[in-house]
């Protein structure tokens, strides 16, 4: 799952930086408001960390061009201005969600799970598709039954998969969403062809029915 941290306290977006990379979240940083910008516009994120106080511009700008482009990213604004006038404005805009600092990592990662539960998994921590089952929480794939065993981007690549469920997964996107803004660097997808070979190997042995379609020319489809 990819996060953007926008937050312009050097401390504080590093102390995020480092937990949520121990949680397996694939981290991005913008420390003011044309980088917070340039990010959204060319990338795409499961869950947006939005101070409202930034060099250079606002934080409820950046969320009403957000909503303005119909962009899908959840939201949990992040500041220390903690009026009930900034929570109202803020989620009526459209956020998700709102914290204030100071908070506890472990508080924050658990908003971050919810946010990203709610809007791709209909707030349920286990998907269940026929003889597939993944728990959200505990990170367990089971077919049948039976565990799997997934490496880390593996499981990533399947969650981001089933949250994108009947719809067409371009390499491109599935590259980004692997490799963040990385992912601009890299001169071939061989990386995202070993990666998925290996999911559908270790699903198909399981005794998984194969939901995953490759559109030649086009990406990747998870049917169900």
């Amino acid at each position: 799952m990819k996060v953007l941290i926008v937050e312009d306290e050097p401390e504080l977006s590093k102390s995020m930086l480092t937990y949520l990379k121990s949680q397996n979240y694939l981290c991005e940083l913008a420390a003011d408001y044309q980088q917070a910008l340039e990010k959204i516009e060319s990338y795409d994120y499961d869950c947006i960390l939005l101070d409202l106080m930034l060099p250079g511009g606002s934080g409820m700008r950046i969320l009403e061009l957000l909503k303005a482009q119909q962009k899908e990213d959840g939201v949990i604004i992040i500041s220390a201005k903690n009026s009930l006038e900034d929570r109202i404005e803020g989620l009526q805009i459209g956020a998700d969600d709102y914290l204030a600092k100071p908070f506890h990592l472990a508080e924050l990662s658990a908003r971050i799970f919810s946010v990203i539960r709610r809007r791709n998994f209909g707030n349920s921590n286990v998907i269940q598709q026929e003889e597939l089952k993944i728990d959200l929480l505990s990170k367990r794939v089971s077919v049948n039954d039976m565990e799997v065993m997934l490496t880390r981007k593996e499981f990533d690549m399947l969650i981001f998969f089933i949250g994108n469920k009947n719809r067409v997964v371009s390499k491109n996107a599935l590259a980004e969403h692997l490799s963040g803004d990385l992912a601009d660097m890299l001169d071939n997808h061989d990386f995202i062809y070993a990666h998925i070979k290996n999911l559908k190997k270790k699903l198909m042995e399981a005794g998984c029915k194969n939901y995953l379609k490759t559109l030649y020319g086009n990406g990747y489809k998870w049917e169900g």
